[in-house]
């Protein structure tokens, strides 16, 4: 799967024009920030999970980190990322690519509060070079099999 699946998948949404081929790579949230010149707390990351039932992706903000007792008590596992070289498998994007677009189908995707402070947010759009730019109802409404909204991040409230 690449950019031009994405491309191909938000389309139907009437975003493909959102997405963005960048010249740096944007694997990290620092790399992303500094390619499109925004906060890095605005890049919406995607993180890829592995459950008893199989992958699932969190999107959260790019100052967030997961909270492991939130995690636990919402899924009821400890936290288990993906292994890069396994990501294409279950997921269908190469790392620094991971989106909730055109992703393997079966595959559960969360929105993690951390996003709501934002008017537009950032995520990946396939590869380790691309960004879409979205506001939050655009987001919420063209991820593939969303699951609902989540609070399992940590450390982007200004009391953590």
């Amino acid at each position: 799967m690449s950019i031009e699946n994405v491309r191909k998948y938000l389309e139907q949404f009437g975003l493909a024009d959102r997405v963005m081929e960048l010249e740096d790579c944007s694997a990290t949230v620092a790399q992303a920030a500094a390619d499109l010149g925004c906060e890095e707390a605005r890049i919406a990351k995607t993180m890829a999970f592995l459950t008893k039932q199989g992958a699932i992706l969190v999107v959260m903000a790019g100052d967030a980190r997961v909270n492991n007792s939130l995690y636990k008590a919402k899924f009821g596992e400890k936290a288990v990322m993906i292994a890069p070289d396994r990501l294409p498998e279950l997921v269908g994007h190469p790392m620094g690519g991971v989106c909730p677009f055109d992703h393997v189908p079966g595959v559960p995707v969360y929105l993690d509060e951390s996003l709501r402070r934002f008017d537009i947010v950032y995520p990946a759009a396939g590869t380790n070079h691309s960004a879409v730019r979205l506001t939050i109802p655009e987001l919420e409404g063209s991820v593939q099999e969303f699951a609902g909204w989540v609070d399992l991040g940590k450390g982007w409230r200004p009391e953590e």
